[in-house]
């Protein structure tokens, strides 16, 4: 029997970067927020850090860290919607193409509505025009990111062979 369908789950987290020592861009969903950015060896966009390893999964490929490891200077700032953009390339040549792609952010700051919109947009040009849906969520004062100690993404997708 056949799998004409796949389904998979990303997740990322990072905390924010010190200004002082990093002044970095805050960066999610390929869009540059205002606010400190997130700390990582990439641009350490969290969505689509999760989202890639969302598509990657179903796709039995490796995780995002093992196909760009933090070890390689040939990454270092790399723009992560880029990166998701090759996920996308390596999960069509293994025989699968992008149905769908749910996201959900949890941030305490920055307000991310005014946001969602490019941010879907961007996630949806890099993932072939699939549906895409953003909801962000706040911490609520609980845990790390309720503290405003970083931000955590996940993002669910479906696969369908090509």
């Amino acid at each position: 029997m056949s799998v004409s369908t796949r389904v998979g789950l990303g997740y990322d987290i990072h905390p924010f970067a010190d200004p002082a020592t990093d002044p970095r861009p805050l960066v999610l969903g390929g869009v540059t927020l205002e606010g400190p950015g997130l700390a990582g060896h990439s641009d350490a966009d969290a969505v689509c850090h999760a989202v890639a390893d969302a598509l990657l999964g179903p796709a039995g490929l490796p995780d995002l860290g093992t196909l760009f490891p933090a070890t390689h200077e040939q990454y270092r700032g790399a723009s992560s919607i880029a990166l998701l953009g090759e996920v996308v390339q390596r999960v069509a040549a293994a025989g699968w193409s992008v149905v769908n792609v749910d996201v959900v952010v949890n941030a305490e700051q920055p307000r991310l509505a005014p946001f969602l919109d490019a941010m879907a947009a961007n996630l949806r040009t890099a993932c072939a025009d699939a549906f895409v849906s953003i909801k962000p969520k706040r911490g609520e004062g609980i845990g790390t990111v309720g503290r405003g100690e970083g931000i955590a993404c996940w993002a669910v997708a479906l696969l369908q062979s090509r």
